[in-house]
């Protein structure tokens, strides 16, 4: 039977397939449809993890214990997990252990670019990269054997385009896995220095066996064709470079660490011009050229952003000169904006009004960056935001540190923020945080976590209260507001900077889009009152539209969730059909 289906769905079947046992991961885009996926297989134990670095713990214990396991995360995800992966090296498997990440050339959903082939090669971790679907199933199917066979994690590397684009996959039937047998050996997995320096020889014993592999693996594929050209490349570059170069030979690279240094010199041998082809780092390119194997790559490619078939038919081979794409893209900017509805909206209308300085953390609340809301200032990485504000505090001082302020999510709070917000109070800090509780994890579609009390299954289970936390770890003043309420916000928010201690304050409403949350009616503008002051714009919804000469409201977008009508001081925004949130 075969089936349609993305390459993160695909990983799924594929580890449903190979008996795996146990899945931990935290979502993060493009890498979150993997757990989902395989979620909806009953014989899997699947959960959602704090963040990375739990995540890969879960499976590691998991693969100890004798259990094929996996775990999956984007590639910021990844330097969250560094600390497990590079000691996991050492440790190595029982069960097999694969760990999928997701890197996002063209950052679509990330705050930054990075290759993960650096990883592998840093960790001395085996790295397999699929180009399509198919090879998504296969490929985490044969990376866990091969983890048992090796006795080391493998990485299997994606990218957001073979993540989330579909091809045809051949279904087959699971495979019964029995847990290996667990025995007690501190020698292999208790990393004191004295016995991580016998492991660190069996990891450079591993990489010989490991480099002959790659020498002779079917992982590795070379296609015969024109042998004027040869292109060396692997994932999604390969898709791309079929399309752009057509019939040439192909070193087709599905094991993309260990290189195989037999194999690629053989091959650039019997081709007259030779171009590697890879997105992101000269990782190929650089192995090749260390060894003095002429090739053209970065020097006609980018080092940054997506490839396409056009980039290499016009950058490449001269095929289209003077910028002409196949795509049109005269088009108008869309910048992305909250939503109709969105809690987030009031906390940062308020943060503005009072000119504070914001800091900021991943999630959809990023976009209080952008006007015309413009209210934060920072934004790093998960959890940054708290550190960020306290530092600033240290730096300016105790009345240019009352200005700033930290906003950071529930999810990601849990994910990475509690020891942020442990280092303010330990450090005799004032700062105030604010954590935007929408009931969910937001940007990546609306996952569970431990501050909603439901698993990743729907199954209820013990809530994280939130309050009780920050209590524990020493904050005296947790308030909990309603961010529509702007008035009550701005009175609380005011009274928590001006304190001489620190502070949180939970914005707590749910997420618009939640099944559960059900605004009445609709607001619609009433001229007579309108001063056409544009105060409501200030906003940044999208169901608000400035004509040019007056307001209205685009009924198909306004969800009916009063935060306009409470900012005009005029009456003039008014709902109908229903009572106000």
């Amino acid at each position: 039977m075969k089936k349609l289906m993305l390459g993160n769905e695909a990983i799924a079947r594929g580890a449903y397939e190979a008996g795996v046992t146990v899945a931990s991961a935290y979502p993060g885009t493009p890498s979150t449809e993997i757990t989902e996926k395989i979620a909806t297989y009953d014989e899997i134990y699947s959960e959602w993890a704090p963040n990375e670095k739990v995540a890969l713990e879960v499976a590691l214990g998991a693969s100890f214990a004798g259990a094929r396991s996996v775990c999956a995360m984007k590639h910021v995800g990844l330097n969250v997990a560094a600390d497990p992966l590079f000691t996991a090296s050492y440790t190595g498997v029982n069960g097999g252990l694969v760990i999928c990440v997701a890197d996002d050339p063209g950052m679509h959903s990330s705050q930054n670019e990075q290759d993960s082939r650096h990883y592998a090669r840093a960790a001395k971790v085996p790295m397999l990269e699929p180009s399509d679907s198919q090879e998504c199933k296969d490929y985490i199917k044969k990376a866990l054997e091969l983890s048992e066979q090796f006795d080391t994690p493998f990485i299997l590397r994606l990218s957001t385009r073979i993540s989330h684009s579909q091809s045809l996959v051949t279904l087959e039937e699971r495979q019964e896995v029995l847990l290996k047998d667990y025995q007690k050996d501190p020698g292999k997995y208790v990393m004191m220095p004295a016995m991580a320096r016998k492991r660190r020889v069996a990891i450079e014993e591993r990489m010989k066996r490991l480099n002959a592999f790659a020498e002779d693996t079917e992982l590795n594929q070379v296609i015969w064709g024109s042998k004027e050209i040869g292109v060396i490349t692997s994932g999604i570059s390969y898709q791309y470079a079929k399309e752009a170069f057509g019939d040439v030979s192909y070193l087709k690279l599905g094991m993309v660490y260990p290189l195989p240094e037999k194999l690629v010199t053989e091959f650039a041998a019997q081709v007259k011009k030779l171009y590697i082809i890879e997105e992101l780092e000269p990782f190929i390119e650089g192995f090749l050229k260390e060894r003095g194997i002429p090739c053209i790559g970065k020097e006609k490619l980018p080092v940054l952003g997506e490839y396409s078939a056009s980039l290499l038919k016009e950058s490449v081979l001269g095929i289209n000169p003077g910028g002409k794409t196949d795509i049109n893209l005269d088009v108008p900017a869309r910048p992305p904006v909250l939503c109709p509805g969105c809690p987030h909206r009031g906390v940062f209308y308020v943060l503005k009004k009072n000119k504070l300085r914001v800091s900021g953390d991943i999630g959809c609340y990023t976009l209080g960056t952008l006007a015309p809301l413009e209210a934060m200032d920072s934004c790093v990485c998960m959890g940054a935001s708290i550190g960020i504000a306290h530092g600033m505090e240290k730096a300016l001082g105790r009345e240019a540190g009352a200005k700033t302020v930290a906003v950071i999510g529930d999810s990601t709070f849990v994910h990475s923020g509690i020891t942020g917000l442990i280092d303010i109070v330990y450090n005799k800090g004032t700062s105030t945080v604010i954590i935007l509780d929408n009931s969910i994890t937001g940007m990546t579609g609306h996952q569970d976590n431990p501050a909603t009390g439901l698993t990743i299954k729907g199954e209820p289970t013990r809530q994280l209260d939130l309050i009780k936390l920050c209590q524990a770890i020493g904050i005296d003043r947790v308030k909990v507001c309603d961010p529509f309420d702007l008035e009550g916000f701005e009175k609380v928010l005011k009274e928590e900077i001006a304190a001489e201690e620190p502070s949180v304050i939970i914005a707590q409403r749910p997420c618009a889009l939640l099944k559960q949350v059900k605004y009445q009616g609709k607001v619609t503008v009433n001229d007579e009152k309108c001063k056409y002051c544009k105060v409501c714009m200030r906003l940044g919804c999208p169901a608000i539209v400035d004509t040019g000469s007056g307001i209205r409201i685009n009924d198909a977008l306004c969800v009916g969730c009063d935060l306009c009508v409470k900012v005009c001081k005029f009456g003039a925004l008014e709902k109908v059909g229903g009572i106000n949130a």
